[in-house]
């Protein structure tokens, strides 16, 4: 992947991706005999990015085994559901959805490698599913949340959806029965 650094000297560093609003965000770490500091979240920063973020909650999930799959989840309208998302112990390959209809790069992803040690956090915007795979055993990631999760507004994408086509690093060893339902995505009547 290929990634577009803005320019400017913020602490934290944001790479543009390919899909609109999306962010990979790395780490300015400060180095020295003591290990490292690095400011992990800057609400200032993420205005100057044009970025309107303001977190009302944080989660932190955690999965066992290597080859655990959670995902592709989103929420609809008019349920707002942005996320930055950091791995702060092992690795996960994580991969957002543009869901947006209007969108010029609707049902295109990408997918990036979250770890404790390359320090790389993804901003997920309103109307992306979201979901990952774990590299490692004892993978965990700390979510902060623009919005609370509201019953009646949650939705999916199947992890092996035909129509996005995403490449899993690893056969997927756990995942929630529920992620291996939701239905195909028609191509004549895009979800919301």
């Amino acid at each position: 992947m290929v990634w577009a650094k803005r320019k400017g000297a913020e602490r934290m560093i944001f790479h543009e991706t390919k899909l609109a609003g999306a962010f990979i965000v790395e780490l300015d770490r400060r180095i020295d005999e003591r290990g490292f500091f690095a400011r992990s979240f800057c609400a200032e920063e993420f205005r100057q990015h044009g970025i309107q973020f303001q977190p009302a909650q944080a989660n932190i999930s955690h999965s066992n085994r290597k080859g655990t799959l959670r995902g592709m989840h989103y929420q609809g309208p008019p349920v707002s559901e942005t996320k930055f998302i950091r791995c702060i112990r092992g690795a996960v390959w994580d991969v957002i959805i543009d869901m947006r209809p209007d969108s010029p790069t609707y049902l295109q992803h990408i997918g990036v490698e979250l770890s404790a040690d390359n320090g790389l956090a993804i901003f997920v915007p309103d109307l992306f599913a979201h979901g990952n795979q774990a590299l490692t055993d004892d993978a965990e990631l700390l979510y902060l949340v623009g919005g609370p999760y509201t019953p009646g507004f949650e939705r999916g994408v199947r992890y092996d959806e035909p129509l996005v086509q995403i490449e899993w690093p690893l056969p997927v060893t756990v995942i929630d029965q529920k992620d291996r339902a939701w239905p195909p995505i028609s191509p004549t009547s895009p979800p919301i």
